[in-house]
């Protein structure tokens, strides 16, 4: 498909965030795949000038894990470029003395070993796939329900992503869910929160509009971005649906067929400007 509007902004740009799964990889069995050209794609933002960041909400595994399989994959990326909820949330409930009950994914529970979780005044949601049972989501409803001042905790709000075998319920189903039950609003941690991106910016000491964000999820990649001050183009891998480049609220700064084309766009506009890697 065409490209439609580019952001005019490339020559500027000191910096690029990109999301992960549906962008660089569809997850599924095993690591999950990697899209076509995405892993050159990285490879020549890395040997441009630009700083370049991941942000994700995946929480299926902790970030070493998770960076272990991006690499089996044949992605080069560290442990330090990755932003993903889990270890913003422990920072918050660490400062608050907040002591979480734990609705996520099986992988996800040794990120959160230095918490103390006895006699829970919070919950903590994730991506916790098979986990989201009825008895898991009432016991969750049961620790909010029966606390004064009850907080929630979600690691994202995603509706749905993609795997390798098709599209997947995401968290902010089962968030919403428990938001409803309890009369309460909860707390996202994660994309599109805005104090999540500025943490990804202080990181790479840019401004808003010095970044760029590329992720396959109109309202929370780009609309997230777009409200912190960051120019947002969506690719058409992953989660993206047609039905995105008509949206009622967000319209993306850009749309590309994937993360190659978008990479090509961003170095063709920038005449080529490189640095030594």
């Amino acid at each position: 498909m065409a490209d439609t509007v580019w952001p005019g902004c490339a020559k500027s740009l000191k910096g690029v965030i990109l999301d992960l799964c549906g962008v660089l990889y569809d997850s599924g069995e095993g690591d999950g795949a990697a899209i076509p050209g995405s892993i050159e794609a990285v490879k020549k933002l890395k040997e441009s000038d630009l700083q370049l960041r991941f942000c994700t909400n995946e929480t299926q595994a902790t970030r070493e894990k998770f960076v272990a399989k991006l690499q089996r994959l044949g992605f080069d990326i560290s442990v330090s470029e990755v932003f993903p909820p889990a270890p913003a949330a422990i920072a918050v409930l660490k400062e608050r003395g907040l002591r979480p009950h734990l609705l996520v994914h099986d992988g996800l529970l040794d990120e959160f070993d230095s918490v103390d979780k006895t006699n829970p005044n919070c919950v903590v949601i994730g991506d916790a796939a098979e986990n989201f049972s009825y008895h898991n989501m009432n016991e969750a409803f049961r620790v909010l329900i029966g606390l004064e001042k009850p907080v929630l905790f979600s690691l994202g709000q995603g509706r749905y992503y993609k795997e390798t075998d098709g599209l997947k319920l995401d968290v902010g189903v089962y968030m919403k869910a428990l938001e409803y039950a309890c009369d309460l609003k909860a707390e996202v941690i994660g994309k599109p929160s805005q104090t999540f991106f500025q943490s990804v910016l202080n990181d790479m000491g840019l401004k808003p509009h010095e970044a760029l964000m590329i992720g396959d999820d109109l309202v929370n990649d780009v609309g997230g971005a777009q409200r912190c001050g960051m120019k947002g183009v969506q690719v058409r891998t992953g989660k993206y649906r047609p039905s995105d480049e008509r949206h009622p609220t967000v319209t993306a700064d850009g749309t590309v067929d994937n993360l190659a084309r978008a990479v090509e766009l961003i170095l063709d506009q920038r005449g080529g400007v490189r640095g030594e890697g």
